[in-house]
């Protein structure tokens, strides 16, 4: 199975991701952390996602760039967290993909699909806002809206999380 799941900032998107993957009721359950835990902000953001999955039984894993690199066990049924900072971190980290982002993550899901169980990606919806961005930022909602297009067409089901309620847009 693979779930694409996206939703706004704060939507209840990464809650509903844990319950899917623990409804899977697989044995070995691996968190894919994308976030560089860079300031105070972000490093509490970490600890919070931490404290939820607390007891739960992931396995978690940093993968700021490079996702075709990991190799997980057969069987695994993986939450990839989240697919807005892969993006990023691909694009402006000095090891990142740069110009090639948006093969090189692909890439990495196809990878993730070939060698786990279950896949559930999360990923946000950024492209609601007003118009104005610098031209580097337009980049990435470009890379990301491609990603997500891409993520949603290979997708067994797509879900979008509006206010804690999930809303099935395939699937």
């Amino acid at each position: 199975m693979f779930m694409m799941i996206t939703g706004g900032s704060a939507s209840g998107k990464s809650s509903f991701a844990e319950e899917q993957i623990l409804s899977f009721g697989g044995k070995k359950r691996v968190y894919i952390a994308t976030m560089m835990p860079y300031d105070r902000e972000s490093r509490e953001r970490v600890l919070r996602h931490r404290k939820m999955r607390e007891g739960k039984g992931f396995e978690t894993v940093e993968c700021f760039t490079g996702l075709s690199g990991y190799q997980p066990e057969p069987e695994s049924d993986i939450l990839l967290e989240c697919m807005s900072n892969l993006t990023c971190n691909e694009m402006f980290l000095k090891n990142g993909a740069k110009d090639n982002t948006v093969l090189e993550i692909c890439k990495g899901i196809a990878h993730l699909l070939d060698h786990c169980r279950n896949l559930i990606v999360v990923t946000n919806e950024v492209f609601s806002d007003v118009n104005g961005y610098s031209e580097e930022t337009v980049r990435y909602q470009e890379y990301l809206g491609r990603v997500n297009c891409r993520m949603a067409e290979k997708a067994d089901r797509v879900i979008e999380v509006v206010y804690g309620i999930p809303v099935v847009l395939k699937g």
